[in-house]
């Protein structure tokens, strides 16, 4: 078949045999970390909005298990057959072939698939690799007659993450995808999985999510993400070590396990980098705590004032953000109609987003563009912002 053939089934809803086939279409949201920034990993509190873009996907199942993939925003194609033994192409099709070799571990995988994938692409930090896990997984799984529970669902796309394509996440970016219900705030405790969506309190004014792509490409995989992950397990280990408590493996010490007290009293002992790390794990969890009240309170003035905390927190304490960022973090520091902002993200290139007052849509994006270009002009014909609303998480 041809791209343009596979998608000519998908249109007309009929194969080359005018057989009727059955055509399936997912959407998969992105997502972005209003609280809770870079602490997943560590088992801490997180919030989340799914937004109102993402990944389509267009597909049909094949009964001989023959894949052919075509993606919208990236060349090439992803030919196969589920029985195939995928080796690392380290382009786009990695993330068909791990969802593959992912869910035969523990599943019966027999049929295939055909279709075209889409998405909403902006640089990085809205968690695209993750929707596009969740879209090939719960795609896979129903045309296999898998019927995944949401938990299962997290986990699997998490291994795929982890162990396939080599980035060592934690729970946020999955859960927020499937999970989030439009117009709620999704609050997660990521060491007891526990859940809960916190509707827009009526008497909250009017907000939408402004994404803001910096122009400049985000990549975790072999970032310096996967370093601050250590550095926060070894700021776990030592303070364990310092309290005479149970320490374990390294694999399976976390900074949520050390209460804030042992951490306050031994701080002094850890080393300069790995108490930063740490302050800013403890630090965010409060303001978690702090801006859930506000948002319940509908006090969105002062949720957007922690956001911007935390913005700078990740800033100082957790040392993430190019210039790039940064300079983006400063100028919706000082915008009108910006209740609050910070990285989208883990803060390596990427995207920045906002929660913004509807009613200065013009204006931000106008003061945005001409102040973060001006320091920036050669990102011109890369930098973006887009307006966002609240989504529901990941369905077919």
């Amino acid at each position: 078949m041809s791209k343009e053939f596979v998608e000519s089934i998908i249109e007309n809803k009929k194969n080359s045999l005018n057989e009727s086939i059955e055509i399936l279409h997912s959407f998969c949201p992105y997502r972005v970390c209003p609280l809770g920034a870079h602490v997943d990993h560590q088992l801490g509190l997180v919030t989340g909005f799914a937004l109102d873009i993402g990944t389509t996907f267009d597909f049909f199942s094949t009964d001989d298990g023959e894949i052919e993939v075509y993606s919208e925003n990236f060349d090439g194609d992803a030919f196969g057959n589920i029985n195939d033994e995928f080796e690392r192409q380290y382009t786009w099709v990695d993330y068909l072939f791990g969802a593959i070799k992912t869910l035969k571990k523990t599943y019966s995988i027999t049929k295939g698939i055909k279709g075209i994938l889409k998405g909403d692409i902006l640089g990085g930090g809205l968690s695209s690799s993750a929707s596009v896990i969740l879209t090939y997984l719960k795609a896979f799984a129903n045309v296999n007659g898998i019927k995944l529970t949401s938990p299962e669902l997290i986990n699997l796309a998490i291994d795929e993450e982890r162990n396939y394509i080599g980035v060592n996440v934690g729970k946020l970016d999955q859960s927020c995808e499937v999970y989030c219900k439009k117009n709620h705030l999704l609050y997660l405790d990521t060491k007891t999985d526990s859940t809960k969506l916190i509707p827009i309190p009526e008497n909250m004014p009017d907000f939408e999510i402004a994404v803001i792509f910096s122009g400049v490409e985000r990549k975790l995989a072999g970032s310096a993400y996967n370093t601050r992950v250590d550095e926060c397990k070894a700021a776990s280990y030592a303070l364990k070590d310092f309290a005479h408590l149970e320490y374990g493996k390294f694999a399976d010490s976390y900074l949520r396990d050390v209460p804030l007290g042992i951490y306050q009293q031994y701080k002094k002992q850890l080393p300069h980098t790995w108490a930063k790390r740490a302050e800013h794990f403890y630090g965010e969890n409060e303001r978690v705590k702090k801006g859930i009240r506000a948002f319940q309170n509908g006090n969105l003035t002062e949720f957007g004032k922690i956001i911007f905390e935390s913005g700078r927190s990740s800033i100082e304490k957790y040392e993430t953000g190019s210039n790039e960022l940064k300079a983006l973090h400063e100028i919706l520091e000082k915008t009108e109609g910006v209740y609050g902002g910070r990285f989208s993200g883990a803060g390596f290139n990427g995207c920045a987003m906002a929660i913004i007052n509807p009613e200065f849509r013009d204006s931000i994006k106008e003061t945005v563009r001409s102040e973060y270009l001006s320091k920036f002009p050669d990102l011109s014909n890369k930098f973006s912002i887009v307006f966002c609303k609240t989504a529901d998480g990941v369905g077919l």
